[in-house]
């Protein structure tokens, strides 16, 4: 029997000739060793010769040594690759060769693949072996080292590096497993010894459990990476409200994660009952079909019930519809947002069982993420959409705002001047005026404000408007001849039954006789109108309760002369209470100023020079209400 001496971690290394029986082999050709699986012996118990020593050879404890050595170099690596490419150098300490490699078993294949090689042939490092088929398939399928010292004398010899002579592999066997094989190759017959065969045998030990400690030490990086990684995608999704640029980023980024070939995000239409291709990366650009209805296929199936579907083989799956001719497996995973699903992603590969639990455990915090963020974009698009067409609408109103107010005086008006300018603080506003001829060398002129701002006020001054222009021709067809305060009270009437308590309108009222040299206005509570005369500035005092406020109020009469060069002004809170920013109002005795400085100039001059004031009153403050100014000038 032979003996075994203790190695580093548990490894036993077996150091005798009786163990190497060769196998049947043709007259003259070196031996072919099947060599048995090592049987550990304790080391403690060895006993020792008559002069001390326990038995072990000088060469044996050189060795030792140096499969110590070698035992350390490969357990402190932690890095694969690093220690793929410390193995040659190693090996190169045990016995000589030209070429080795170091093959991995594929679960999921169930062959062998190369995982790092060196001498071997450009392209040839892309090679697989069945089990059982080479040397090396054989060594695997055993378990147990196969030595052959002159490959030409082996049938089932896999010639892949020109000039090999012999061959040796040596399993990687951990937790009784095999995991892959050592495979060395020599130019020279009879390269390897059982000597050197044990001693890899004993090596490989180590080097599989250095390769499943690196591998795990890979699996958990990756996994931290991971982590990261979909943290930053995450982070980066909720950045994106534009959808497409959103599904563009989503499948960029998800490339770092799974290696995909064919992938697409559908939406649900859940209106249309279906499921709508949205983006698609696809091999050779075959498009994917345009939709599929809800529970069909794989992906209807995945959104119906809002579960994943991994599929290793789809021909064998019914549910599968063929859209990539060559597609053999697929993963489909649901878009979930508060238990909704909003989509789907769907990756398909050439390859048999290419997707896994890890893939899918990747992307099922992926898809939720996802989800929100394209719940975010569609909400942005749609509000985007609704401003767009809300800015649409606007502008068309404020296109018809415009039309209801007049431009010029009414035809064949002689001895005025007369200009207006409004200024609303949103889009649309609440204030109004209008020029009425009722008849010949008159001029009807109503300013109005309506409370509040915005689309409610326009449409509440539209109406407003309406209802001066009816009140005022209606005269044209009833013998009562009604003056300004009957107009107003008419018009409270009708504002207050349409019963809108939250609003109210101001308006003055004025009607010019040009003939008879007299204005006369009533007044529903917008600010006193500022009268420039021979006599001096000031305002028109015409007080009055808001229409629409109250019922039954009466309103008075306020009558005035007119002379050449008289100018009147009507305006809006808006001016007289236009603020800067330290809170200050602009208030109506710098209005007055400001009308009696320019009181000599047209109407138009005078209207500007109040806005430029109040423009420079107020500076770069914020304008918080409409702004209405009417001038009007008697020229003769």
């Amino acid at each position: 029997m032979g003996q075994a001496l203790l190695l580093n971690a548990g490894y036993w290394l077996l150091t005798t000739d009786e163990s190497f029986a060769p196998g049947p082999r043709s007259p003259g050709a070196p031996p072919q060793y099947n060599l048995p699986v090592t049987q550990p012996i304790d080391f403690d118990v060895m006993t020792p010769g008559e002069d001390g020593a326990t038995g072990v050879s000088k060469s044996d404890r050189q060795l030792l040594t140096t499969l110590f050595a070698l035992g350390r170099e490969v357990a402190s690596v932690l890095d694969l690759d690093e220690l793929y490419r410390k193995l040659p150098g190693l090996i190169a300490r045990i016995t000589d060769f030209h070429a080795m490699a170091v093959y991995l078993t594929d679960p999921r294949q169930g062959d062998l693949r190369i995982a790092y090689a060196e001498g071997y042939p450009h392209g040839s490092t892309s090679m697989r072996l069945a089990m059982g088929e080479g040397l090396v398939g054989r060594a695997v399928q055993a378990g147990r080292p196969l030595l052959a010292n002159d490959v030409a004398e082996e049938p089932s010899y896999v010639d892949v590096v020109p000039g090999t002579r012999s061959e040796l592999v040596v399993p990687l066997r951990h937790k009784g497993r095999t995991i892959g094989a050592l495979n060395l190759l020599s130019r020279n017959l009879g390269e390897f010894t059982p000597a050197e065969v044990e001693t890899l045998r004993n090596f490989a030990a180590a080097v599989a459990i250095a390769i499943e400690n690196a591998r795990l030490f890979d699996s958990e990086r990756r996994y931290s990476d991971t982590i990261e990684t979909l943290a930053e995608i995450s982070r980066e999704f909720a950045g994106i409200l534009n959808l497409n640029e959103l599904l563009e980023r989503i499948a960029h980024r998800l490339k770092r994660l799974i290696d995909y070939r064919t992938f697409g995000i559908l939406l649900v239409d859940n209106d249309a009952g279906i499921v709508r291709m949205q983006y698609a990366v696809n091999y050779d650009d075959r498009l994917p079909p345009k939709a599929v209805r809800i529970g069909e296929g794989l992906v209807g199936y995945a959104a119906l019930h809002k579960a994943p579907v991994l599929v290793e083989d789809v021909s064998k799956d019914p549910r599968y519809i063929r859209v990539v001719e060559d597609a053999r497996s697929e993963l489909v995973v649901p878009l979930l947002a508060k238990d909704r699903c909003v989509g789907v992603f769907d990756l398909e590969s050439p390859e048999l069982g290419a997707f896994t639990k890890e893939h899918l455990e990747v992307l099922t915090p992926l898809a939720a993420s996802a989800a929100v963020a394209i719940d975010n974009a569609r909400l942005y698009e749609e509000l985007r959409r609704n401003k767009e067409r809300l800015a649409k609408e606007v502008a068309f109103a404020q296109t018809i705002q415009r039309a209801l107010l007049p431009t010029d005086l009414p035809k064949r008006m002689k001895g005025v001047d007369v200009a207006m300018r409004l200024e609303p603080a949103r889009e649309l506003g609440g204030d109004f005026y209008d020029f009425l001829a009722l008849e010949p060398h008159t001029l009807t002129v109503a300013v109005g404000d309506v409370s509040g701002k915005g689309v409610p006020a326009a449409l509440y001054s539209a109406f407003a408007g309406e209802l001066v222009r009816s009140r005022t021709f209606r005269r044209r067809y009833t013998k009562v001849r009604t003056g300004p305060a009957a107009i107003l009270e008419s018009m409270n009437r009708i504002l207050h039954e349409r019963q809108l308590e939250s609003y109210y309108c101001t308006l003055c009222y004025a009607h010019f006789d040009f003939k008879r040299r007299i204005v006369t206005m009533a007044n529903s509570g917008l600010p006193y109108p500022i009268h420039a005369s021979a006599d001096g500035c000031g305002q028109v005092h015409s007080p009055g309760v808001p229409l629409g406020s109250l019922p039954g109020v009466t309103y008075d009469e306020t009558t005035a002369a007119l002379s050449p060069g008289d100018v009147f002004v009507f305006f809006s809170d808006g001016i007289s209470e236009a603020m800067n920013g330290a809170g200050e109002e602009f208030e109506t005795r710098r209005l007055i100023g400001v009308i009696d400085q320019h009181r000599a100039k047209p109407a138009k001059a005078i209207a500007d020079a109040i806005f430029s004031a109040v423009y420079e009153f107020c500076g770069g403050a914020e304008q918080n209400d409409d702004r209405t100014v009417v001038v009007l000038k008697v020229t003769a």
